[in-house]
């Protein structure tokens, strides 16, 4: 076990976190409580996890029932991080467009077989992906919509539609959602050693076999990631995905 859980184990973990947590609040960045909050909520449900995954492997409906659960959680996650008015739930699309091709794709293939052992951590590492992106993405790309009203309407006063002048303002900040994939399978193995080829290594697998199936992950995560870039960028651009005035941003565009 490469960290034994222990009372000094518990001790570090809490040191790490109220450190993180008053750095925050010295430096003044508002997110002191959220960080708080976050590190007891991952320590609860990855406990509750950790007991219910022994049992869902055992049945395929379980499977899917607890598959379907980490997508609800991620699209309610990344929604309400992009805008807290009703159109939150198209979240969805760019998450799913992005994760279940790549999955169907390894059940078909046979790369990834129907067992809950190996589906729920792939499944989630990719979901997990595109909800980060999609966030960043939606996120930047109606900020600077908010930001550049003008240059939208001069293009519009050009002549170009209104979907094609958010697209020109857009486009390029949404795409920055992909730089922390991209930096990360750029220079994995030279600056980290990410948790699937670490894991894979615990668990007996020769360096070669680690590295495989972590260049798979990482491939596959930017497969994903660029999907659900490319889909959220458009909703927000189709104004499907917008914010209203009453919580501090445009109405829809």
């Amino acid at each position: 076990m490469l960290l034994p859980v222990n009372l000094t184990f518990g001790a570090v973990l809490a040191a790490l976190l109220v450190l993180a947590a008053t750095v925050a609040a010295l430096a003044h960045l508002g997110r002191s409580r959220e960080i708080a909050v976050a590190g007891v909520r991952a320590a609860v449900q990855l406990a509750a996890v950790s007991l219910v995954i022994g049992w869902v492997v055992k049945a395929v409906p379980l499977l899917l029932a607890f598959l379907m659960l980490m997508y609800a959680v991620a699209v309610r996650t990344a929604g309400r991080r992009i805008t807290r008015n009703e159109t939150w739930w198209w979240a969805g699309v760019p998450i799913a467009a992005g994760v279940v091709p790549v999955v169907a794709t390894l059940l078909l293939t046979g790369l990834v077989p129907v067992k809950g052992i190996a589906l729920i951590p792939v499944t989630g590492i990719l979901i997990g992906g595109a909800l980060t992106v999609t966030v960043l993405g939606g996120r930047r790309a109606l900020d600077e919509l908010e930001q550049r009203r003008g240059e939208v309407e001069a293009g519009m006063a050009l002549g170009l539609a209104d979907r094609d002048a958010r697209m020109e303002v857009a486009r390029e900040p949404a795409s920055d959602a992909l730089l922390p994939g991209l930096d990360q399978t750029r220079t994995v193995g030279l600056v980290t050693l990410p948790g699937a080829f670490v894991g894979m290594l615990l668990g007996g697998a020769s360096p070669l076999e680690a590295g495989a199936v972590q260049l798979f992950v990482l491939v596959a995560l930017m497969a994903v990631q660029a999907v659900a870039v490319a889909l959220v960028l458009e909703l927000v651009a189709r104004g499907w995905m917008h914010r209203g005035a009453g919580e501090g941003g445009t109405h829809r565009p």
